[in-house]
């Protein structure tokens, strides 16, 4: 699966992921950071900080509460329009010569 989580406080944090077949992630995440991983389906998620005790855990979750939503449709490109040369817009020029591609 592929997921993404913001550090959204203004303290560090450090994400571990545990999941299936021994998968083991750990990685600090940065006030404001967005961190992208991948991980099993049935994976937990804890988010832990330091306080004055030591290590407290902030969050758990599961990773489906993470997973990067897919866009429906890839985007398109821009469709450019050609435009038509007219008498009014560019006088002087004949009827299909482009502007740019007169010498002067």
């Amino acid at each position: 699966m592929a997921c993404s989580y913001r550090n959204t406080s203004d303290r560090m944090v450090i994400l571990r992921c545990i999941g299936a077949e021994q998968f083991f992630l750990e990685r600090v995440v940065f006030p404001f950071e967005l961190l992208s991983f991948q991980c099993p389906p049935s994976s937990v998620v804890k988010i832990w900080t330091h306080g004055l005790g030591g290590p407290e855990l902030v969050e758990t979750f599961n990773a489906g509460d993470l997973l990067n939503e897919a866009p429906t449709q890839p985007a398109q490109p821009a469709q450019l329009e050609a435009l038509a040369s007219s008498r009014s817009y560019a006088p002087g020029l004949l009827d299909g010569e482009l502007p740019w591609a007169t010498a002067s």
